[in-house]
């Protein structure tokens, strides 16, 4: 007979009360009705085993059964209507919410515009900020849901996420207008800057940010007039094969970073065959060379050394999961601007989130310090955003895809990237992979994989893979 499991508690229940005889332990009398087991009632072991412990029978246990099913349905009916209920009144208290972050997105984009314009005086900008900031600090934090209702809800995490880009454009927006509205009223009618800003004549003495531009090293010369040193940065010059491609030496580098993009970047483009006249193409190229650039050169190479630090196959995954999200952002900043890479960074610089491909690193979880990390990430993004304002979105891909080319021309997202799968994989054929993690165990699957999402494969395939050295 059996005896279903939403069943036993109810069993379980009927036989503990009593303490059972010595005929009900030897299996000859039912433990739940003590009627005398025989040819026309059988016993059913209840258990330890099968031979052992207690014994009913079967119109005991038929009447047990039933009762627990109607318990059982009845319980289920309760339930269904309490989740009805709780979600009927949850999701008036989500929609609230998720109103009252709409709200705060568009007052945010509001002054962020109002901010921009010559028109708003900047007394009144920053009375908006301070009535910003205060509204914004009046959103409540997310409300719980019941447990009945999935509290995964993606939605209220990324309007929250959207408020809280929108809020850091914002809070720039302002403060650009309001520094330079400061400089400008603090110069007299006579307007000394001009001569070092270079101005053309008939300046009228009124500077914003597209006007000045004091270089990489005036801020360290302007804090220490308050006695604050600063060790500066070391210069970036090219190496010497891509100077040699752009035609420039280190000395011309110094005085002029990156002009003629178009010409220069398409001869380096051209050189390692991607058609920089493909979008598509040249999107990709730059989502890794911004990942390359931004992310997992420099202060990476310090967390990846550390005893707690991410292994190879993590850092693969996260490039391919970046990679990504990168895309998405550099398609998206060719009609929202280039404040839409901030999602990238926002992701990129996340302490707490969980890297992809499986793996439960996260960058807080390190030893070493991360704060270089995700300074490192805000500049390089930062060069990129200021490019594309300053010489249009096509200038910034244009610079980010011949880095990708020259450092990264195999990298997942890069024309070179099939052929580099398919060299791989002759070179997997041929290995011995009885010790390899069991994703890598049908080779046609990990050839899929690798060609369109290789972190699908987990953290663990791509850090043995990586080990082997198959691809590069």
């Amino acid at each position: 007979m059996h005896i279903p499991a939403y069943a036993h508690d109810t069993i379980r229940a009927a036989v503990l009360p009593g303490i059972p005889t010595p005929r009900q332990v030897g299996g000859l009398d039912c433990c739940l009705c003590d009627k005398p087991f025989g040819e026309d009632l059988s016993a059913i072991p209840l258990g330890p085993t099968p031979t052992s412990g207690l014994f009913g029978c079967r119109p005991c246990l038929t009447r047990l059964i039933t009762r627990a099913r109607r318990a059982r349905d009845a319980a289920l009916a309760h339930d269904a209507e309490r989740s009805r209920a709780e979600s009927a009144a949850w999701m008036p208290v989500r929609e609230r919410h998720l109103a009252r972050l709409d709200s705060m997105r568009q007052a945010a984009e509001a002054v962020a515009a109002l901010a921009r314009s010559q028109d708003t005086e900047a007394l009144r900008v920053a009375w908006l900020l301070v009535s910003l900031e205060s509204a914004y600090t009046w959103v409540p934090d997310a409300p719980e849901p019941p447990a009945s209702v999935d509290r995964e809800d993606s939605e209220m995490k990324d309007e929250a996420f959207r408020l809280d880009l929108t809020m850091i454009a914002a809070r720039e927006a302002v403060a650009e207008r309001l520094a330079y509205h400061l400089l400008n009223e603090a110069q007299p009618d006579e307007p000394e800057m001009c001569e070092e800003f270079e101005c053309p004549e008939g300046c009228s003495g009124r500077h914003d940010s597209t006007h000045i531009d004091c270089g990489p090293d005036a801020v360290f010369d302007d804090l220490a007039e308050h006695s604050i040193t600063v060790e500066q940065p070391e210069s970036e010059p090219l190496s010497p094969r891509l100077a040699a491609l752009f035609g420039k030496t280190g000395a011309e580098e110094k005085h002029s970073p990156l002009p003629d993009i178009e010409e220069q970047a398409s001869v380096v483009l051209a050189h390692f065959g991607i058609d920089a006249d493909d979008t598509d193409v040249l999107v990709s190229a730059a989502a890794v060379g911004l990942v390359t650039d931004a992310w997992r050169e420099g202060p990476l190479d310090v967390i990846h050394a550390a005893d707690d630090g991410p292994n190879d196959g993590e850092i693969f995954a996260q490039s391919v999961d970046l990679y990504r999200r990168a895309r998405t952002a550099l398609l998206a900043a060719q009609d929202d601007g280039p404040e839409r890479l901030l999602a990238f960074v926002a992701v990129a610089s996340d302490m707490d989130l969980p890297w992809a491909g499986g793996s439960c690193f996260a960058l807080r979880t390190v030893s070493e310090s991360t704060a270089e990390f995700v300074q490192h990430v805000d500049d390089r993004v930062w060069f990129t955003a200021e490019m594309m304002r300053e010489q249009g979105w096509r200038a910034g891909l244009l610079h980010r895809a011949a880095s990708a080319a020259f450092k990264a021309p195999t990298h997942f997202g890069m024309p070179g990237w099939p052929s580099a799968v398919a060299s791989a994989m002759k070179r997997l054929a041929l290995l011995d992979r009885s010790g390899a993690p069991e994703a890598l165990a049908d080779l046609a699957v990990v050839e899929a994989s690798l060609l369109e999402a290789p972190d699908q494969l987990g953290a663990d395939a791509l850090d043995w893979i990586s080990h082997q050295a198959l691809l590069g």
